[in-house]
Formats: structure tokens, sequence, C-alpha cells
């Protein structure tokens, strides 16, 4: 488990990525191509687009990645150097990745022994050992491998990946603005926990990172599977979050699953006729008070509204609740 630990200053600098991120997207492709050839179960339920993706550019991902497969392995660990959330240009964030400093590439990769707040290389073989070691001419592999594999895999689902990641920063934007922060880290992952001030992610290590008045910043991502956390001293902490990715034509109410949870999404599709909660209840089949604890999650979401009518309450959509249904 994971948990960040917020101030009062942090969660005044709460701030949403204005884009995918490029660089990044390509490492956790790659990762999510490598774990489901070491162990086609490892990946989890994936969004349909994204098993597509898979299914078509995964295969071979190890030979087009060269040696990028070496530092970005299917157990999880992405070197810190992969994001660069300043820089969302994959060729801008590839050439000061390049050119990170060689004390930095150390730490980053674990090598010799470093161990920083991101975890290690867990076998580094020996271009790796010059990558930490800044040589010059590793640093060009590198960048000409992690081209090619970007040009071969990622470039030509870009646009859609940049849509889906604008899409998912405007639902972001209006949770924060209708439900405030609570609603906002409420509905970042089906399985994480706000405690505030804590936030609480899923991870198989176990890591408290205080935030220190220096926010979080949120980078959505197509292809995570899960949360990545980037603790930088001197800046926002980092936290890359699997996007919100809808169906596009034939766009259904489960497809919010993967934003709300399944039981979740279903409850609020089924207040397109509005509710009190005893009827809410028996629609989903949940008890009472789960389907109060639903729509209080989805009322803070500012999902849906909920009125008092003598002594039952009324739950119903709100125009963001009836758009995200849309799929609009």
């Amino acid at each position: 488990m994971i948990r960040l630990h917020f101030t009062a200053a942090d969660l005044r600098q709460i701030t949403l990525a204005p884009a995918a991120n490029a660089l990044s997207e390509t490492a956790l492709s790659l990762r999510l191509g490598l774990r489901h050839a070491h162990n086609g179960r490892g990946t989890g339920r994936l969004h349909p687009a994204v098993e597509q993706w898979r299914r078509s550019h995964s295969v071979g991902a190890t030979a087009q990645a060269g040696v990028l497969a070496e530092l970005v392995t299917g157990q999880g660990f992405v070197p810190d150097f992969f994001l660069q959330p300043a820089v969302h240009d994959f060729h801008a964030a590839l050439d000061l990745a390049a050119s990170t400093p060689t004390a930095q590439l150390a730490t980053d990769l674990g090598i010799p022994d470093a161990s920083g707040w991101n975890g290690a290389l867990a076998a580094p073989g020996k271009w790796a050992h010059e990558l930490a070691q800044g040589s010059p001419a590793a640093r060009r592999t590198l960048a000409s491998d992690t081209r090619r594999y970007f040009d071969a895999s990622i470039a030509p689902l870009w646009p859609r990946i940049r849509s889906d990641a604008l899409t998912d920063r405007a639902l972001r934007a209006e949770m924060l603005l209708r439900g405030g922060v609570d609603a906002l880290l409420t509905t970042l992952g089906t399985t994480w926990r706000w405690e505030p001030p804590t936030l609480h992610l899923p991870s198989p290590s176990t890591y408290d990172i205080p935030l220190c008045g220096r926010g979080l910043l949120l980078v959505p991502s197509w292809f995570a599977t899960g949360p990545l956390v980037m603790y930088r001293p001197e800046a926002a902490t980092v936290l890359v979050y699997p996007m919100c990715r809808r169906e596009r034509a034939d766009s259904r109410p489960e497809a919010l699953g993967a934003l709300l949870g399944r039981t979740r999404a279903k409850v609020l599709a089924l207040l397109r006729t509005p509710a009190t909660t005893t009827a809410l209840a028996e629609r989903a089949g949940v008890s009472l008070a789960a389907a109060s604890q639903h729509a209080g999650v989805l009322r803070d979401a500012g999902l849906i509204d909920t009125v008092r009518t003598g002594t039952a309450v009324l739950h119903s959509l709100t125009p963001l609740g009836h758009s995200l249904l849309a799929g609009t």
C-alpha cells in the first residue's frame, strides 16, 4: 500500500496535467506488453480498446523496443526519467530523458545500490550499467530504441490517446468543480481509498509519502493498470492514474465501470429515472446501506442530486451524470 499524506497546502495545490504524457505512455505501454508476454493473466481486465492494442502490437514488443525492454520490465518498475511531467511532446521529453545528469540516471536505475522513493531496476545488465555511468553511446541507444518503439507502436494510436486524455481531464475538472477535492480523489480509482487526509493506493510495496505542502500533479494514462507515483523533493509529487476511457459510438453505462466500479456505474444508470434510496436499493439488488453509500459517493462527485421529500430522499441525475451516461 502506498499512502500519500496531504496537508491543507497540498489540497490547495492539486493540479491536472494539460495532456497525456507521450514518453511515460511509451514506457507504460511496453510494460503492459511485456507483462502479458510473460504472464497473460497478470494484466487484469483491460479496457476493450487497450486489449485490441495489446493483441495487435505487444507480441513483438521486446524486439521492437530494443534496450528499452531492459529498463521497463513486466514486474512494474519504470525509471523516473521516463516521466517528464513538464513536457508532453514525445521528442522533447525523450531529449530530456536522454540528457538526464549521470548521478540522477544512477539514482533512477538504482545502480549500483542506490534506491530512492521510486524503486530500482531489479537485474540491470551491462548496457544498463553503462547508461547509469553516463555513457554517450548508451544514451544514444536509449534515444534511438525508444523512438523506434514509439513510432511503431504508439504513434498510430496517439490521436486517440490524446483525445481520451482531454475527455478525462474535462471530467476530473467537472468533478472538482461540482464536488470539490473529496469528489476528485474519491473517483480516481475504484480500489483507491480517500480517507482524509490520506490517499491509499494499492501496491505490492509499502510507502508513506508526505507531500510536504508541494501538492500533487495528476497525470492520466491510457496504459497504466494502477497508480504510478513519482516523488520529487523540490516539486509536486506526480501521480499517474488510469484514465477513464469511454466507449465510442456504442457507449454503454457498463463502460463507466473503469471509473466508478461496476455496481456504482449500475446505480448511476438506474437513476435515469429518479428514485428514493429504498427504490434504488431494490433496483440495484443491493442493501439499503450500500445504496445510500453509493448515492453519497455519486452525489459528492456531482453526478446526482439528492433532495428530501418528507421522510424519504429522492436521487436524480445532474447534467454531468446525464452527459457521462450518454458518452458526451
